[in-house]
């Protein structure tokens, strides 16, 4: 009997945010042709036997007869994805003695998804990937249209291919890759803040600026109230505009999510703040991730920044309550019977809602045509913890035509606030060493205790509003974020004062929700 010949490709499987090494090892025996892949692979790795045969064939190369096992090590990992098909594709070839890897080759992993005609096309999860190459200080050999993605966090050479045959005359050593290198993410990341738009649009609504800024300088999640068109979705949408740049590291983690998602890697969005505005007809799984495949949800592709649910109570309300965990944790985790994913989901909520079920109540200009019962209904619909976890309530009241009369706007330009919202942020990092919004319960009283005065008023509020405790710590933090803002150290009665008019429906006892 023929002796097998074997040969081994690295390569790397993604879980959740994980890229665990794997090995293709392929063995070609005697026997009847056959070709067996092993591994846990999924329904897509199975499928590579009839992308790589009709590759290798189309590319000149002869298939092997006999009988070829592919072994996915290791064997108890779940595979999937297409960047399996060229670590097969070489293995087969190399233990066919077709190609062989020159002497001075360093150790490399290959990552890409065939074409019938050995094209070589781009995969999803190559960015979690590249970045665990770098740590075992491996090349990447990787389709062209993944290298930018690779690039942002790979230290390591390179090498980018558009077909087969260029990575078998690399590996040969008889046609080496050149060595990828580009900028082109990083300028596109940083052309893209250019392009946010201005607070200055909204007109009138100085309250609810007011708010917004507030949010965004203590990192607060945030509930509009008003009928349409009073300028809701605008507000929201001027928020990331707000928030300060990303980081190196935070830009990455927001770039790996977004890569392992179904929608992929966007190289135009690198290094901007995610804003994610799902449509309330969206499910559970797909707000805070899951499916058969554990991928992350607008939870987690919001990570980093603005996660903005319009229409509040038309959502599910077991969707809505899915998202009181991530709120508190920033942390989402999928388990399912063949895997366990855990991503990252610190975002800012922000949210809007009409008063009443046709949207006019409180409206001069319209008359409300719902019934007391309906509206405490439809408020009902958002329960008393998601409330409770908000940070600022506040209501948007219909534009008033004069606000429209002056082609000016004298309101605060974006890169103004912004400028404030950095300042205050600052002072929070190197006071605590994170937003006021993320602050530990256990912190609150050391950090956001007012003055004498302002806890005077605080005491008088929660007897009267009848405020739980949590709500208690959501108005120490944000009356610790207005002090910021306003540059003073001590959180005053002022400031405890203004955080509670920002709880509006604290303000309106249950019992007089529906007739208000």
């Amino acid at each position: 009997m023929k002796t097998p010949t074997l040969a081994t490709v690295a390569c790397r499987a993604q879980i959740g945010l994980h890229a665990p090494l794997v090995q293709v090892e392929v063995s070609l025996g005697c026997g009847l042709p056959a070709f067996s892949i092993v591994g846990l692979p999924a329904t897509v790795v199975k499928e590579s036997k009839e992308r790589v045969r009709a590759a290798l064939t189309n590319s000149n190369f002869e298939f092997p007869a006999g009988h070829i096992t592919v072994n996915l090590a290791p064997a108890d990992l779940p595979k999937e994805g297409g960047r399996f098909d060229l670590p097969i594709a070489l293995g087969i070839l190399l233990a066919s003695g077709q190609i062989t890897s020159s002497p001075e080759s360093t150790p490399a992993e290959f990552y890409g998804e065939l074409g019938l005609g050995g094209e070589l096309k781009p995969v999803r999860g190559l960015l979690l990937a590249a970045a665990h190459a770098a740590e075992r200080g491996h090349e990447l050999v990787v389709p062209r249209a993944n290298a930018d993605e690779a690039l942002l966090v790979c230290r390591e050479p390179i090498r980018a291919a558009d077909h087969l045959l260029q990575v078998c005359g690399h590996i040969a050593g008889t046609n080496p890759l050149p060595v990828f290198n580009s900028a082109r993410c990083r300028r596109l990341g940083s052309e893209s803040q250019k392009m946010l738009p201005e607070l200055c649009d909204v007109r009138g609504q100085l309250q609810a600026k007011r708010a917004v800024v507030i949010a965004a300088a203590g990192e607060h999640s945030l509930l509009m109230i008003g009928p349409p068109g009073s300028g809701k979705s605008m507000l929201a949408q001027r928020l990331p505009g707000l928030l300060p740049a990303l980081t190196t590291a935070e830009a990455l983690e927001v770039a790996s999510i977004a890569s392992v998602s179904t929608l992929g890697f966007d190289q135009s969005s690198y290094g901007r703040r995610p804003f994610r505005a799902p449509h309330h007809t969206a499910s559970a799984a797909a707000l805070v991730g899951g499916g058969s495949r554990a991928r992350p949800g607008e939870a987690s592709l919001a990570h980093h920044g603005v996660l903005f649910l319009d229409e509040l109570p038309e959502f599910q309300r077991a969707t809505l309550e899915a998202l009181r965990e991530p709120i508190e944790s920033g942390v989402v985790s999928i388990a399912r019977a063949a895997v366990h994913a855990q991503y990252p989901a610190s975002f800012q909520l922000i949210a809007a809602m009409n008063p009443c079920p046709c949207g006019h109540q409180g409206n001069p200009s319209a008359n409300c045509s719902c019934t007391p019962s309906e509206i405490q209904r439809y408020r009902a619909k958002i329960s008393g913890p998601l409330l409770d976890r908000i940070d600022i309530h506040v209501e948007v009241p219909r534009v008033d035509v004069s606000d429209f009369d002056d082609m000016v706007d004298t309101g605060e330009s974006t890169s103004s606030a912004a400028a404030r919202v950095g300042r205050a942020r600052q002072r929070q990092l190197e006071r605590q060493g994170v937003c006021n919004a993320r602050l530990p319960d256990s912190q609150v009283e050391r950090w956001c205790r007012p003055d004498r005065a302002g806890r005077k008023v605080l005491e008088l509020s929660m007897q009267r509003l009848g405020l739980s405790a949590r709500a208690r710590g959501r108005v120490l933090k944000l009356s610790r974020t207005i002090a910021d803002l306003d540059g003073q150290e001590a959180v005053n009665a002022s400031h405890v004062s203004q955080a509670i008019m920002l709880r509006c429906l604290d303000r309106t006892p249950p019992d007089r929700a529906a007739t208000t």
